[in-house]
């Protein structure tokens, strides 16, 4: 009896096992789905991307459509300023993440719920498009409106809410008997974050700087909006939908396909190389909340 007991139970666990995997598959796909068609579309004809249909695959390869793309769009000053951008408001997120989620974790203070409750519910609200008019409008009054700058402040300043989730989740797994050690050893409250803590942090602030980075490298309203006026200081997101402009008539969406690919490069690059440090941060940040 309890053999079949087992035999059933193992069965059913297989049938689990192999439905878990085709569903992770479909979403598998769809998820790289618009990169292929991406990847294979920058490879056409210009005329055969209009015509449609179901072949993702080219009739014949069109290299030239990558030479054309990067002619007719300055990608060096694109990289460059997206690269800025990228970097930029990485530092400030590693800054501002960092030190506000030690606070919330370890510092007792009236109102700390409160504060740390709207911060996770601005997770879930987007107000971009909201507060972008008010935005740019304080940006003219700082007289700011052509530098990306502003984008970094506004970048760095209101999209800390998941970084600070995360840092102080994984904050929480840390022992409170290192702090404890450290005070009796004279460190301040802060001593005790730069010289003790943030060392420890090194997973989950791996996880916060890819995070962020691509969030500042994709990054496409705020850049379009205050690079309206100086087309040298648009990021490549800007840049290559320009690209689809450069047909005669007609959208060219070959050569935005070929810009398309030459941007996502770097950023896939970036990923791969560090891909073990984002999973082993995200994860542990998830623990405790």
């Amino acid at each position: 009896m309890a053999k079949r007991d087992t035999a059933v139970y193992s069965r059913q666990a297989k049938f689990v096992r192999g439905l878990l995997f085709v569903f992770m598959l479909v979403v598998a796909l769809l998820t790289l789905y618009p990169i292929i068609y991406v990847f294979f579309g920058s490879f056409k004809e210009n005329k055969e991307l209009l015509v449609g249909g179901v072949n993702i695959f080219p009739e014949t390869f069109v290299i030239q459509n990558y030479i054309d793309a990067w002619e007719q769009a300055d990608f060096a000053t694109y990289t460059k300023n997206s690269f800025f951008l990228g970097i930029t408001i990485m530092l400030f997120s590693l800054i501002l993440s960092s030190m506000a989620g030690y606070v919330f974790a370890r510092k007792k203070f009236r109102g700390k719920e409160l504060i740390y409750g709207l911060f996770v519910a601005f997770m879930f609200i987007n107000v971009g498009s909201v507060s972008l008019r008010p935005l740019f409008e304080l940006a003219i009054g700082l007289h700011m409106n052509t530098s990306l700058w502003s984008v970094v402040l506004i970048s760095a300043g209101g999209g800390q809410a998941t970084s600070i989730f995360l840092v102080r989740g994984y904050m929480n797994t840390i022992p409170k008997e290192l702090d404890e050690a450290a005070k009796i050893d004279g460190c301040t409250f802060f001593q005790t974050f730069y010289m003790i803590l943030l060392p420890v942090l090194k997973p989950i602030l791996a996880t916060v700087a890819l995070l962020s980075f691509r969030g500042g490298w994709n990054e496409y309203i705020l850049p379009l909006v205050f690079t309206m006026t100086t087309p040298e200081q648009r990021p490549l997101t800007v840049g290559v939908n320009m690209l689809k402009n450069a047909g005669d008539g007609a959208a060219a969406w070959n050569i935005m396909f070929a810009g398309a690919t030459i941007a996502i490069v770097p950023m896939l690059l970036i990923y791969i190389c560090s891909s073990r440090y984002f999973i082993e941060g995200l994860t542990a940040g998830a623990v405790k909340g």
